[in-house]
């Protein structure tokens, strides 16, 4: 969930980047759009609300950063991705847990983890082995893996609209599926659903390459609105659900795409969601928790915006304070 892109300029038929650094505020804009409905599907579990944001949600980050993604250093990319990746895991995941020990006891429960030092496996595990405030713990590291595996390729073949992609992902895409019945139970550190994690950083390194043409509002509106719907089985990427094999996946990148174009027009007007897509990573890490301990005490459109703002003044300290940013950013 890097912030770095590079400049743009969107003509009205596509997204054409040159090789020029900066920030792309559009970006910033989808990942603040992603982020409040990350939120809003962890408050609203049910309903076709729920379903709507489940058919698109996850996916939509992971287009994103296959969007940026340019061919580096092989070695050099994946030690600055464990690096920079898996520091501010560790920090947030110790965090939390600290703080469970605490919150729990005070509601009169048991901390999640208070068989010591036996949870220190399913800990070190993550993935599947991390529910409750630490549910969404899968994400970075699924992330990470998938982009230094897409970089690895990338730097052979830089073009992803080169038909050699077409092996690759074909290959990809039957792995996905195959690993589907295992990633609910086994899927460590969330590397089972890695492969479709891949193929979406694809699709968004592709699509960053095609120029928008009127025939295509025509598919990606009817994948789009069908997913949206509920017509179409919703996604789980954590627990490996992919819904109908391509269709579901198809229109959660559909949606994603609709959501880029709305993000490149309201870019210039929209200020807070682009400080939210800023602050998607603290955002991510910490809302799940506070919907957790206070889902029992606050009404689902109360929640929602508590576990959005808190989140993001962390974020805002966190970015006052080096040390603070050196740890956990």
């Amino acid at each position: 969930m890097e912030n770095r892109g590079r400049s743009t300029a969107d003509d009205g038929q596509g997204f054409q980047w040159s090789p020029a650094a900066g920030r792309l505020d559009w970006i910033d804009v989808a990942r603040g759009i992603g982020i409040v409905a990350v939120v809003a599907g962890h408050v609203w579990t049910r309903g076709p609300l729920r379903d709507a944001i489940y058919s698109f949600h996850m996916p939509l980050f992971f287009l994103l950063s296959g969007m940026l993604a340019q061919p580096r250093p092989v070695l050099a990319f994946a030690r600055r991705q464990v690096a920079g990746q898996m520091r501010p895991y560790a920090a947030f995941l110790a965090l939390l847990i600290a703080a469970d020990q605490i919150i729990e006891p005070l509601r009169g429960n048991r901390p999640i983890f208070h068989q010591w030092p036996d949870d220190l496996l399913p800990i070190l595990l993550g993935g599947t082995w991390l529910r409750g405030p630490y549910t969404i713990f899968w994400f970075v590291p699924c992330l990470m893996v998938a982009r230094i595996l897409f970089n690895a390729v990338q730097a052979r073949c830089p073009d992803p609209l080169d038909r050699r992609w077409g092996a690759v992902m074909i290959a990809m895409l039957a792995l996905a599926y195959a690993l589907s019945p295992w990633a609910r139970h086994v899927s460590v550190l969330g590397s089972l659903s890695v492969p479709m994690a891949f193929c979406l950083l694809w699709a968004g390194a592709a699509w960053s390459r095609i120029s928008w043409c009127g025939w295509m509002w025509g598919p990606i509106l009817l994948l789009s609105g069908a997913g949206l719907a509920g017509l179409l089985p919703t996604l789980n990427m954590k627990a490996g659900d992919y819904g109908w094999p391509l269709l579901s996946i198809g229109a959660a990148v559909a949606t994603s795409l609709l959501l880029c174009r709305i993000s490149a027009r309201i870019a210039p007007a929209t200020r807070i969601l682009a400080a939210l897509g800023q602050a998607s990573l603290v955002v991510m890490y910490l809302h799940v928790a506070f919907v957790h301990y206070l889902r029992p005490h606050m009404a689902a459109w109360l929640l929602l915006p508590v576990a959005l703002i808190i989140p993001f003044g962390i974020d805002r300290l966190i970015r006052w304070s080096a040390v603070l940013r050196r740890i956990f950013l």
